[in-house]
């Protein structure tokens, strides 16, 4: 295994230090080559050729065993496709069907919002008294009623990096007769994932996060094998049917998680996905976790003695917190607008929370103490107090 940082196998600009990797991973050395050759050695040459002569039909599956080994599934539960959101309504209906004499979706307030948007447009389109029920995430496992259908639950908190057990939840919505889904936007390439020990039923993620497959990657959408074959697919793709290219009239389901594939692959953005995961061959989950922990901890105590002014928003006990950590401020977004200027990359989510990434990849200590050094002057001289730092942007 290689040791940790990676930093030679990024291209990130001379002197940014990056903490939203988990919002957008950067640039792995070589990926812009491989793209480069699928469009001209693939595309260019092979044109329509290339689905046969390339690969390009098979790379969903070819890819998903890559992500399955991440997120501890076994060899051929995973594909890959679409959007995340996508997939979460997969999942979601199919979920839904398994126990068709409940009508609550459990989720909970730390959830991304667009899971949740996605359960209410199902909601609205079914009709029949479906009800999205939203808790605490701390009230997670005692919500577990015997009304329940399904437990949609994302893993680590998008905005507090707060982390779910995920052998408790699902032992609990098990424990009430609903059927567990995991989203591991947050976690996959973050922290160690086993789906396969907690017996959930289905778990989705993207990829353009923590495993740097740019913007645009294809999430993945992960189905427990014992129940493939029972899932009935809401969204009847061509290329989920058994044989897409016998051109039935009516829809014959893939027999195993190919039935979940609905569009045409993204082959250039799967290709530099596929390209950016030959990293992971490299690295011990265990030691990311231990060194995304260290250097979480020092940025969180560094803060604390130079920035006093800055509230901890993330779970202080590392157990419960995922490779992010959030500071609360009331001039959250002014100050990260300034940390940016200054090549300090972070991110805020609304309505006080700024977001920092810590992924071992690429950041070392190094990084954490010019981080914090810098976030100490913008506070002290608040240099964040200019207009065009409270000028809100499109993207935040």
């Amino acid at each position: 295994m290689t040791r940790l940082p990676m930093k030679d196998r990024f291209s990130l600009p001379d002197g940014m230090i990056y903490l939203d990797g988990n919002s957008l991973g950067p640039l792995p050395v070589g990926t812009a080559e491989k793209v480069q050759d699928v469009v001209q050695a693939q595309w260019g040459a092979h044109l329509i050729k290339g689905w046969n002569l390339d690969g390009w039909m098979a790379q969903p599956a070819r890819v998903g065993n890559r992500i399955a080994r991440l997120i501890g599934a076994p060899e051929g539960s995973v594909t890959m496709g679409d959007t995340l959101s996508v997939k979460v309504f997969q999942a979601l209906s199919a979920a839904l069907k398994m126990r068709p004499d409940r009508r609550v979706i459990l989720s909970d307030s730390g959830n991304f919002p667009s899971d949740l948007y996605m359960a209410e447009g199902l909601i609205q389109q079914l009709g029949q008294g479906y009800e999205l029920r939203i808790v605490a995430p701390e009230e997670v496992a005692s919500a577990m009623t015997d009304d329940v259908a399904v437990a949609m639950i994302t893993q680590v908190d998008y905005r507090t990096g707060r982390m779910h057990d995920m052998a408790q939840v699902t032992t609990a919505a098990h424990g009430a007769g609903a059927v567990m889904l995991w989203d591991l936007a947050h976690s996959a390439g973050a922290v160690p994932v086993d789906v396969a020990a907690c017996d959930a039923e289905f778990a989705v993620g993207c990829t353009y996060k923590y495993l740097n497959g740019g913007p645009g990657a294809p999430a993945f959408i992960y189905a427990r094998p014992d129940i493939v074959a029972d899932i009935q697919p809401a969204l009847a793709g061509w290329l989920g049917h058994d044989a897409p290219f016998a051109f039935e009239t009516g829809y014959r389901p893939a027999a195993g998680i190919e039935r979940m594939r609905v569009g045409t692959p993204p082959v250039i953005q799967m290709t530099a996905l596929e390209h950016a995961l030959g990293l992971w061959d490299e690295v011990d989950m265990a030691e990311l976790r231990e060194r995304s922990v260290a250097l979480s901890e020092l940025f969180i105590a560094l803060v604390e003695e130079k920035c006093p002014e800055l509230v901890l928003a993330s779970p202080r006990d590392a157990n419960q917190r995922g490779s992010q950590v959030s500071f609360a401020s009331k001039n959250g977004y002014a100050v990260m607008q300034a940390l940016i200027a200054r090549d300090v990359i972070g991110d805020f989510r609304a309505p006080d929370i700024m977001r920092f990434g810590f992924t071992p990849l690429y950041i070392d200590e190094a990084d954490v103490r010019g981080a914090v050094d810098i976030l100490a002057d913008i506070l002290a001289t608040r240099s964040w107090d200019r207009p065009e730092y409270h000028q809100k942007r499109d993207v935040t």
